[in-house]
């Protein structure tokens, strides 16, 4: 089982703070380093710092870490042309020596659109798909041809495909729960399907459409990682734990039952039952960026516990 750190920056974070949980996140042994991309907080509270760009800190850290991973879940196809957002993410894959990874989505956050006068269009599937092509086939075009799309939402002619990834191919990582749409285009485009905060019980059967999806599509399961994105609140003993949850402002009750929360041994537990789900992959959203003890004690006590 794969562990890596998701961050949550548009709560209020700068590119310094940001950079001290990605070196934590090395320094400690986790796979990746991954943010969300998003521009406007959440919730009430204090916004900080305010937003940062998700492509813009990935540069950064392309350049100050070595070994991580770097990805983001997700970017919203209403952020970026995808034209402009292959050049981007193919760019940064050259800046860290081939180690992004693509999560893309739909976007969902309204407000976020109208705070920074971006559209938002009612449907957006259609966009994600003709998103994940395009990314998929400038990337994928041979150096010295040209690629050329013509869709619903987007054209692109005679386009010189450049500049090239170092990674062939870049990982592209699909998620959601839709029962058939997303699924398919994970079978299509994704080498990795995330389940994004699932209800208790749930992660067999979204696992399940995408095998589906992929026989029907004539690929091999198997080919796909399957992941989980869950809230993340561990303590050394319980009133240790309950400090965590007030800090994020949750209910230790609630944490207990929709995260990977409370004790090191009930986390051990969870993250066991998630791995016989069939999880290969977690994704632990970290959401007090100062706390950088919290990494230290899951590398520490809980990572070692699930072995190989």
């Amino acid at each position: 089982m794969d562990f890596r750190i998701f961050t949550e920056p548009q709560q209020g974070a700068s590119y310094d703070e940001l950079l001290a949980v990605a070196k934590a996140t090395e320094d400690l042994g986790f796979d990746a380093f991954f943010r969300s991309d998003h521009y406007l907080r959440m919730g009430d509270g204090d916004p900080g710092y305010g937003p940062t760009d998700a492509w813009t800190t990935l540069a950064g850290l392309a350049r100050d870490t070595s070994r991580i991973r770097l990805g983001t879940l997700v970017s919203s196809v209403t952020y970026r042309y995808p034209g402009i957002l292959a050049i981007q993410v193919a760019q940064v894959d050259a800046m860290s020596g081939g180690r992004v990874e693509l999560g893309l989505g739909t976007g969902w956050f309204e407000a976020e659109h109208k705070a920074y006068g971006i559209p938002f269009p009612p449907k957006r599937f259609g966009l994600l798909e003709e998103q994940l092509e395009i990314v998929t086939g400038l990337w994928s075009t041979e150096r010295g041809e040209t690629y050329s799309f013509s869709g619903e939402h987007y054209t692109l002619e005679n386009s010189p495909a450049l500049p090239k990834p170092v990674q062939s191919p870049i990982p592209v990582l699909v998620g959601g729960k839709g029962a058939s749409r997303t699924p398919a285009l994970a079978a299509r485009f994704a080498t990795e399907f995330n389940a994004p905060f699932p209800d208790p019980g749930t992660i067999p059967g979204l696992f399940e459409n995408v095998r589906r999806a992929c026989v029907e599509f004539g690929r091999d399961p198997d080919e796909i990682v399957y992941s989980a994105a869950q809230v993340l609140a561990v303590g050394s003993d319980e009133a240790s734990f309950v400090k965590r949850a007030a800090a994020i402002g949750r209910e230790p009750a609630e944490l207990r039952v929709n995260g990977l929360a409370g004790t090191v041994s009930e986390v051990v537990d969870k993250l066991g039952a998630l791995r016989e789900q069939g999880v290969e992959r977690v994704y632990l959203q970290v959401l007090d960026l100062h706390d950088l003890d919290h990494l230290d004690l899951v590398a520490r006590e809980v990572v070692p516990q699930l072995g190989e």
